[in-house]
């Protein structure tokens, strides 16, 4: 009986390990990584460290008050000068290593290129310009669940004040003028971010939701502090092969506005020097792509690239409006198993 019974359980314990394998959520296929806009969406297993690279535009153009777009005239009313159209370029580094199978540490240094437009109230054009590195986000993802093609990581991490707050620039009003709230590289505070990052995948479609809360401690060193920050991001792929896959996503974000004021900046000379125009939500609608490389000289490199459009925008009194954002990026895991 026992040469019997023996290779029989050997074979049930065989095929129960093979059936929890295939189970198991995968990151080797192009939809096992969120859209590339997402941050901190996946974890690695233990010694595997993966580079990452991020460009980042963002267009700006326009006014509104509240969710309704506006016309200049409403904000000379109160303001010397109103900004017409803005873009900002970022691009950011990362960094990713897992020291054990529970606990992935990331790192992320941006730099930022900022110009907006702006008109005067005897309607002169002009520009002003900033740029440099912003803050450093160091963050650990820590995972707590991973059964049945589902997983969940909390995402604790913090980001260091290392961005400038003194830029400036020429102003037909103004040499060397600070430049408003926007146009700064960073907060100028320690502030600490928590959050949680649910993925779930069958063999062709995956997806996730990842809620992240950014809190300030503390004033900068100009006297102010930005407001509190809620994210919230749900998306959807859908695997074409292993190697390509497409996606959706809404995003949601509200900003609060800023505590304390900036005294180099005189709140009566345009909209986004009065820190009462402070403070937004907003939902976007992105759509993107994930390629991956399975096998060959370039395994486990990922490009990605989304869209993102406003759906929804309301804001506190008058600021500019969002057009567009995009996010074009590159992912390289060096290790042999991701």
């Amino acid at each position: 009986m026992k040469k019997f019974l023996i290779p029989f359980l050997g074979s049930v314990l065989l095929c129960s390990n093979m059936m929890v394998a295939q189970e198991k959520w995968s990151s080797n296929r192009a939809d096992g990584h969120a859209p590339i806009s997402i941050m901190g969406d996946h974890t690695h297993n233990k010694g595997e460290f993966m580079l990452s690279y991020r460009y980042m535009p963002m267009w700006m153009d326009g006014l509104i008050n509240g969710s309704d777009e506006i016309e200049n005239g409403e904000a000379f009313d109160r303001y010397m000068a109103v900004p017409q159209d803005m873009r900002m370029d970022m691009h950011m580094i990362g960094a990713m290593y897992a020291v054990s199978n529970k606990v992935t540490l990331a790192a992320m240094i941006n730099y930022i290129d900022n110009d907006m437009d702006l008109r005067s109230k005897m309607s002169m054009d002009f520009t002003t310009e900033s740029s440099g590195f912003g803050d450093i986000a160091i963050n650990a993802l820590v995972n707590f669940y991973d059964k049945n093609r589902q997983k969940m990581h909390a995402n604790i991490g913090v980001s260091i004040p290392t961005g400038d707050l003194e830029q400036s620039g020429d102003t037909p009003m103004m040499q060397n003028a600070r430049l408003a709230y926007p146009m700064q590289l960073g907060s100028g505070t320690l502030d600490p971010a928590i959050g949680v990052t649910y993925l779930g995948q069958t063999d062709k479609l995956s997806w996730g939701l990842q809620p992240k809360f950014k809190f300030r401690l503390g004033e900068n060193s100009q006297d102010y502090a930005l407001g509190n920050r809620f994210d919230a991001v749900a998306w959807t792929a859908y695997s074409l092969f292993q190697s390509w896959s497409i996606s959706g996503s809404l995003s949601y974000f509200d900003q609060q506005e800023i505590d304390g004021v900036d005294a180099a900046m005189n709140p009566m000379m345009m909209p986004l020097f009065d820190t009462m125009n402070s403070g937004r939500s907003q939902l976007d609608l992105g759509i993107g792509s994930n390629f991956y490389v399975p096998t060959g000289t370039f395994k486990n490199l990922r490009v990605g690239v989304e869209v993102k459009l406003p759906l929804y925008q309301d804001v506190n009194g008058i600021q500019m409006k969002n057009q567009l954002a995009g996010t074009i990026g590159i992912q390289y895991s060096l290790s042999t198993n991701e």
